[in-house]
């Protein structure tokens, strides 16, 4: 199967983990080596695996998960003389709305990504790697069983890699289509065989993670980052970003915009700039209402706030989180109260109803939500929303909590005349919210 690219590339984009994009046949491992592949594993042999973690520290490379830990602080935690073994997880569970660019990096260059793997085995001592795949994205699993297949018999991987004794063993595993097994916990949890709820921390992965043994886990786009800063040296890296921002990022522009698509920029590349110059503008000529700035669990931004960095200090800084790069842009005619009620359905059906505040919140945010726009709840039912927001963050195991009452509570407070509106009418027959999906 050859890959698809999803969208035009712009001239804004600076490719560095995207720049085999549209190469006849970018998967195969001839294609990798003929355009540099390789090179940055070959390198780190040379290295120490302090000389590799520095290196990767000079960086400024965060995690493109979303919770944005510094990499380089992440792997130095693991330690070097624990007699455990130590393991390579890859979260390739991508399943935060609005968000979609693992599964390229996976499809059009799955040797980055084993690349990547290798130099963090290496830097740790590991011996084994898994890539943890989401549900979904099943077809997937069978691009990457052919590119492992490749390094094997091009010597990258096996009990005596590139004849150094460097041992190193990749394997896929499909997860069961849980979005909660994004949350590093529970997607080891599952990886082991078990059922994917989060696990009370700490112990980190880092130290007890797979098998309770030390761990690396970062997600697809993060292992795709390490070959560039490892041949092109981590202070390069650092320097197309911004002060403890690192590199490039791939971000998922959809909504509204008259072309969508996934775009790598510069990271603290303006918001504003990002809609309108890369993206084509908001469509059909309508003004910008608001933004999700990094998938749906991220608070909203409204259009007067979107002229910003988008990194994760300045994006933090105004109120919401850069997350997983899914910009959801919204024009003047979107209902943020369906919006509001859309996300609420998501995180109320994807809780793994492990804790009480997150099973019990969601399910009470869905049902007022649902109330309110229907036009039969009490006027205090909408303050009742943002007391259980309240009472929901920070009060439970994983963040699946906090990403269910962030946005809900940012709508409901930056768009309250939406809700209020809602509250004085008669009740009317609405559609299901499954068909509200921002198109």
């Amino acid at each position: 199967m050859s890959p698809r690219l999803y969208n035009e590339p712009s001239p804004l984009e600076v490719k560095i983990l995207t720049r085999r994009f549209g190469l006849p046949n970018s998967q195969s491992i001839d294609t990798y080596l003929a355009t540099g592949g390789y090179e940055a594993f070959r390198k780190a042999l040379e290295m120490t695996p302090e000389e590799i973690i520095e290196e990767v520290k000079a960086s400024n490379l965060r995690g493109r998960g979303g919770a944005g830990f510094p990499t380089g602080m992440k792997w130095g935690f693991v330690p070097r003389e624990s007699p455990l073994p130590k393991y390579v997880v890859v979260n390739a569970d991508e399943g935060e709305p609005g968000t979609c660019k693992d599964r390229l990096l996976m499809e059009h260059d799955p040797h980055q990504l084993l690349e990547g793997m290798l130099i963090a085995a290496r830097a740790v001592g590991a011996e084994r790697g898994y890539i943890y795949i989401r549900g979904e994205y099943r077809y997937l699993i069978e691009i990457l069983d052919r590119a492992i297949g490749e390094a094997y018999e091009r010597g990258f991987l096996g009990d005596n890699i590139l004849g150094t004794g460097m041992r190193f063993h990749v394997y896929t595993h499909s997860g069961a289509g849980s979005y909660e097994c994004g949350e590093e916990s529970a997607l080891l949890e599952s990886l082991e065989g078990k059922r994917g709820v989060p696990r009370i921390r700490p112990p980190f992965p880092a130290t007890a993670g797979l098998f309770q043994c030390p761990t690396v886990l970062n997600n697809v786009e993060t292992f795709c980052a390490i070959p560039a800063i490892i041949r092109d040296g981590g202070k390069a890296f650092a320097a197309l970003g911004t002060p403890r921002n690192g590199g490039t990022r791939l971000f998922c522009i959809s909504g509204h915009v008259n072309r969508p698509g996934v775009y790598e920029l510069p990271m603290g590349f303006n918001l504003l700039r990002m809609i309108h110059e890369v993206a084509g503008g908001v469509r059909d000529g309508r003004k910008l209402k608001a933004v999700i700035p990094g998938g749906s669990s991220c608070p909203v931004l409204k259009a007067e706030e979107c002229d910003l960095p988008m990194d994760f200090d300045s994006v933090a800084q105004a109120g919401s989180m850069l997350g997983s790069g899914g910009v959801v842009v919204m024009d003047e005619t979107t209902d943020m109260v369906r919006v509001a009620v859309r996300i609420a359905k998501f995180y109320q059906h994807e809780s793994c109803g492990w804790c009480v505040p997150c099973r019990e919140g969601t399910t009470w945010l869905r049902h007022l939500l649902t109330r309110i726009d229907q036009g039969i709840a009490k006027p205090s039912e909408l303050d009742l929303v943002v007391e259980i927001c309240n009472n929901m963050l920070g009060r439970t195991f994983c963040p699946l909590g906090d990403a269910a009452a962030m946005p809900i509570r940012s709508f409901v407070m930056k768009f309250r005349e939406e809700f209020e509106a809602r509250l004085r009418r008669p009740m009317v027959a609405v559609p299901d919210p499954d068909s509200l999906v921002v198109s």
